[in-house]
């Protein structure tokens, strides 16, 4: 269930004048179960604004593994030595997966 954020918040004042009704239907949304969607159905609907991107070139300045650096062999991510959690056999695993 979606929450509002910008909705003003109740007190306990608030919350004790609630109908026995409004509690049950609430209550009654949450137990509800919630309805599964196609991710890639739900995707097709979707357009980026603007104008069609497809023949730019983007210009990107890479630059190479540092010397403090290593990529894990798990996400295959470029991380600072800092962030090295253990080596299995030569193949070095950052910290993020080795949780």
């Amino acid at each position: 269930m979606a929450t509002d954020y910008d909705a003003p918040r109740k007190n306990e004042e608030d919350l004790s004048e609630d109908s026995i009704e409004e509690l049950k239907a609430r209550r009654a949304e949450k137990s509800s179960p919630s309805v599964d969607e196609d991710e890639a159905e739900a995707a097709e609907g979707f357009e980026l604004p603007g104008a069609d991107l497809s023949n730019e070139e983007l210009s990107v300045r890479v630059l190479p593994r540092q010397a403090d650096e290593f990529t894990c062999s798990r996400c295959f991510l470029v991380h600072h030595r800092s962030q090295l959690a253990y080596e299995d056999g030569g193949q070095l695993v950052c910290s993020e997966c080795a949780a």
